[in-house]
């Protein structure tokens, strides 16, 4: 696993409704570069589920809310060992509203901040560090209506000048939103004593409508959190166009459900990207890769990466794109288990995807199973360019 062998150990403070995105991409990201994390929440243990919430502007004079995905917890709260972790990250969402009038949550959270050890807290996270009076005459910024708490808490408030703001102030790291995530993960790790090597990369992401949130944002970030410069394209798409995506979850049924999520915006315009100026291809699942195969340029772009041997991660239904484009044979190859058809006739060794978490390199090819597997599947695609995370 990516974090057999940490350095590091981060406790992630979880409860139901926190904000979907900033509890998964700072999760998968720190496992990804090596770190050990341990989610946990107050009355639950390990292996139950905390409900998320998906926050997005949507035009109105507040944030929309819908259901996110169901995030599974890997420690006990009431098992903790307060002295065997090196930082804490806070997400946002609801359920700082309430784990603010927590006791045993407030009295951890105290430990941490009078340790001096580092503190990551995101957009409603800060109502937590307000009532352990962790911000008195500390500067800090948060998502804007939390603004009026931190100031009677104390707090010197920097008013976040976009939604991807961040701010330092000795041991605690606060950032406005999930928008903030590559600074705000980055500034954890330098926190953590983390120095980041061989990121002079251009990573190339293959987007559509209805792609998987979790496989578009977590790696998408957790790369530009490595400071490697990303591009997102979509077909008839531009720069500052946006896509739809799909949370697509386990829940008990016999295949995956399917709930919106968030909306992605695209950094790139598609009529004009070449790929001889990217160092990688990144290829995203869900929904979107049945389409996208159907596109001639989508399969001259994965052909110009692959006969280039330019290392090439795709996850879950992106390999449909992969068979169409006839670059699997010959490959050890594994997918969302739905997509072996396409893989096996596509001439690829089939690698059984058990458990769900599985991910393989075969050469300058990394594939993945599902989203679970991100901190595998990136961290092999680090391996891959030479970046490395080092603490």
């Amino acid at each position: 696993m990516a974090n057999s062998k940490a350095k590091r150990s981060v406790l992630l403070l979880c409860g139901d409704y926190m904000e979907d995105y900033e509890a998964m991409v700072p999760f998968q990201a720190l496992l990804a570069y090596g770190v050990s994390v341990d989610a946990v929440c107050p009355g639950k243990k390990a292996g139950d589920v905390c409900r998320t919430a998906v926050h997005q502007p949507s035009g109105h004079q507040t944030y929309s809310e819908s259901r996110g995905h169901n995030f599974t917890l890997n420690a006990t709260f009431d098992e903790i060992e307060f002295s065997k972790y090196d930082g804490l990250v806070i997400p946002g969402g609801r359920a700082p509203e309430y784990l603010a009038m927590n006791e045993a949550v407030l009295d951890l959270v105290r430990k941490f901040s009078d340790s001096k050890k580092p503190i990551a807290s995101i957009c409603h996270g800060q109502l937590i560090l307000a009532a352990v009076d962790a911000v008195k005459g500390r500067k800090c910024t948060a998502y804007p209506p939390v603004k009026p708490v931190l100031i009677a808490a104390g707090a010197s408030w920097i008013e976040p000048e976009t939604m991807a703001a961040c701010v330092v102030d000795g041991n605690i790291i606060t950032g406005a939103t999930y928008e903030g995530h590559p600074e705000f993960i980055r500034l954890f790790v330098r926190a953590l004593g983390g120095t980041i090597s061989g990121s002079d990369k251009k990573i190339l992401f293959l987007c559509g409508d209805y792609m998987e949130d979790y496989e578009v944002v977590v790696p998408f970030q957790t790369l530009q959190a490595l400071e490697c410069h990303v591009d997102a394209v979509c077909p008839k798409k531009k720069a500052g166009d946006s896509c739809p995506t799909a949370v697509h979850d386990f829940e008990g049924d016999q295949t995956y459900s399917e709930k919106p999520g968030h909306n992605f915006t695209l950094t790139a315009d598609f009529e004009n990207v070449d790929a001889a100026v990217y160092d990688a291809l990144v290829i995203p699942g869900g929904r979107a890769p049945e389409y996208l195969a159907l596109n001639e340029k989508v399969i001259s772009l994965v052909k110009d990466f692959m006969g280039a041997r330019k290392p090439v991660a795709s996850i879950c239904h992106g390999q449909q794109i992969l068979a169409a484009a006839g670059v699997l044979k010959g490959k050890k190859c594994t997918a969302y288990p739905a997509v072996k058809l396409n893989v096996v006739l596509s001439g690829a060794t089939w690698l059984e995807p058990d458990p769900i978490d599985r991910c393989f390199t075969d050469g300058n090819l990394v594939t993945g199973a599902a989203w679970p597997g991100h901190p595998e599947f990136i961290s092999q695609l680090m391996a891959l360019l030479g970046v490395q995370v080092q603490f």
